[in-house]
């Protein structure tokens, strides 16, 4: 059994390793851009398939250590962590072709855990979700309409004010316990 202070002293290094990670995550400033002009027609058409939001069938199925960086599933092994895998699930919805992973230490009694989640979803799937999540006081996110949140008051947020957030994209959805968290997923291959 582990002693409280060496639990908290686990529990502060993972929450130090995810700040190192999550910074080396965060946006720089982006460097100006100046429209250019666009290239000619081809004069033949091209045969260039065209761009799918569903997995290859020869693309590996996701999975919790692939779905986040190595590194972090390395770090997450390290304390002792594990994960539970489910389908990932929006309001009442449940998306079978994505998953949700729980990672925490279920050796002991804690609500310490971290979430990340992906699935394709079709737009009629992303509109019903979003008005569902809408209905039951998620908000979206101010000037970024790709992102609901979860209640601020209800939330357990960082410091920037955001719990558990849902990302939209165009084919998918992405979900993890902090706005934040959404940078560590690596969406599978299309």
């Amino acid at each position: 059994m582990t002693t409280a202070p060496a639990r908290s002293a686990r529990v502060a290094a993972l929450l130090a390793a995810s700040a190192v990670l999550l910074s080396g995550c965060a946006g720089q400033n982006d460097p100006e851009t100046t429209p250019t002009e666009a290239p000619p027609a081809a004069s033949r058409p091209t045969d260039a398939p065209a761009a799918s939001t569903t997995p290859t069938p020869d693309a590996p199925a996701p999975t919790c250590e692939t779905l986040i960086p190595e590194s972090l599933v390395e770090e997450f092994e390290s304390h002792d962590w594990s994960y539970k895998q489910d389908a990932l699930r929006i309001g009442s919805m449940t998306l079978r072709e994505g998953l949700q992973c729980v990672w925490g230490d279920y050796s002991i009694a804690s609500d310490n855990v971290q979430i990340f989640g992906w699935a394709p979803i079709s737009s009629s799937e992303a509109h019903d979700a979003r008005v569902e999540l809408l209905g039951s006081g998620w908000q979206v996110v101010e000037g970024e309409d790709d992102y609901i949140t979860e209640n601020p008051e209800m939330a357990v947020a960082t410091h920037d004010g955001y719990g558990m957030t849902y990302q939209f994209g165009d084919g998918w959805v992405m979900l993890a316990d902090t706005k934040q968290g959404l940078v560590l997923i690596q969406r599978p291959a299309a």
